[in-house]
């Protein structure tokens, strides 16, 4: 693998008396290497979760020696596979986390939520994430479809699913993300609001609705452009994504994002915050982080992170730039259904006054030709033209 270029910004520059509102924690441990994931992940043949823990302990003392974290609200673990590491290998991350980012919070204001997939959630590991002071928990189903699974190299049995939500709810953990995969090649009507249901019977609190997207390097892309898969058509697709608005909304859950839907008061904090462009500290290999205008990635492999210390080598530094902001902030906020109110919209729109004619005459056309509504709340997507929303985000950013 070829060198990544690596840019050292000064760490305690970026971060010194920062007040991030968040914190995202990746953690790149997998079993197995899904076909459509392009998330940095590996499939640890040398055990080295022991050696990362205490990596991680160190860059949170030095994260936390910097920083004021009275802000922060919401910590999010990711990955990767998080519930991968044993039990007291989850204990000891979650109590660096506390001691050494939440020692000035107050208990039980912060959303604490970690990713799992469900065959790794055992008795013990739920045991240890409410011990540890998490309390949500995000699911990665996909499907409940063994056909749909397949097709996406999940390996997962669909029953370790209600099995990993009864182990959480038994230790303490009520509230619980569920993700779903629409549109997988070769799935149906059918196998999607079978999976509709399955997902609404285990009564969660949030669930996250995704098409399926073929990201670049991955190697479902490869099948792809090999001719052995086939994409499937687009009006079958937003099929599927207008049933899922009509059954979830008909189940009591409000959507809140294009892809997110929760019940009333139980949106998940952490997306929030990346979608209102707030500032959270990246912890770990490949964690993407935003403070005070500056986005950048820690380096994306495990050994050079290992060996390197306190602070995790950069890569994908960017500057603040205003413009870039201002594109940013459109591009999140119009994800939100709820859009902008419209004093909010001119506000971010003078920002960059080099560009604000051309998002402004963006953003009118797409009011005119009805993918945008305009009214006395604000201005948001149209609920078709929510299906259309690519090109218009493309476009503001």
């Amino acid at each position: 693998m070829p060198a990544l270029p690596i840019h050292r910004p000064d760490a305690s520059r970026i971060l010194r008396n920062a007040s991030p509102e968040g914190v995202y924690l990746h953690v790149p441990f997998c079993r197995h290497k899904c076909h459509y994931c392009d998330f940095y992940s590996i499939v640890d043949a040398r055990d080295r979760r022991e050696a990362f823990v205490e990596r991680i302990i160190q860059e949170l003392a030095a994260v936390g020696g910097l920083i004021d974290g009275e802000r922060i609200r919401s910590v999010f673990i990711g990955g990767g596979t998080p519930t991968l590491l044993e039990p007291r290998q989850l204990e000891r991350m979650l109590q660096g986390v506390r001691e050494h980012l939440l020692g000035r919070v107050e208990p039980g204001s912060v959303e604490w939520t970690v990713e799992a997939n469900p065959d790794t959630v055992d008795a013990d590991r739920a045991q240890a994430l409410c011990d540890g002071g998490v309390n949500r928990v995000s699911i990665g189903c996909q499907s409940f479809n063994p056909d749909v699974l397949r097709v996406l190299e999940r390996q997962h049995d669909p029953a370790s699913v209600p099995r990993a939500v009864e182990f959480l709810r038994t230790a303490g953990i009520s509230r619980i993300n569920l993700d779903l995969i629409f549109a997988v090649p070769g799935s149906s009507m059918a196998h999607w609001q079978a999976d509709l249901d399955a997902v609404l019977d285990l009564e969660p609190q949030h669930l996250s609705c995704y098409g399926l997207v073929f990201e670049p390097e991955t190697a479902l892309t490869e099948k792809l452009r090999q001719g052995r898969i086939e994409r499937m058509d687009d009006d079958l697709q937003n099929a599927m994504y207008e049933a899922t608005r009509d059954r979830l909304g008909a189940a009591g859950f409000e959507q809140y994002e294009i892809s997110n839907w929760a019940r009333p008061g139980e949106a998940c904090l952490h997306n929030l915050l990346y979608w209102r462009n707030g500032d959270w500290l990246p912890v770990g290999p490949a964690a993407a982080g935003h403070v005070g205008g500056h986005r950048w990635r820690n380096l994306p492999r495990l050994d050079d992170w290992l060996e390197s210390g306190p602070f995790a080598p950069i890569v994908d530094h960017e500057s603040p730039d205003p413009a870039r902001a201002v594109g940013e902030m459109l591009m999140l906020g119009f994800r939100r259904t709820a859009g902008f109110r419209g004093a909010d919209l001119d506000q971010v729109l003078r920002r960059d006054p080099d560009g604000e004619s051309r998002r402004r005459g963006a953003i009118e056309a797409a009011v005119a030709d009805g993918r945008l509504q305009r009214d006395a709340e604000g201005v948001r997507f149209t609920r078709s033209g929510i299906l259309l929303a690519d090109d218009l985000l493309a476009e503001l950013l």
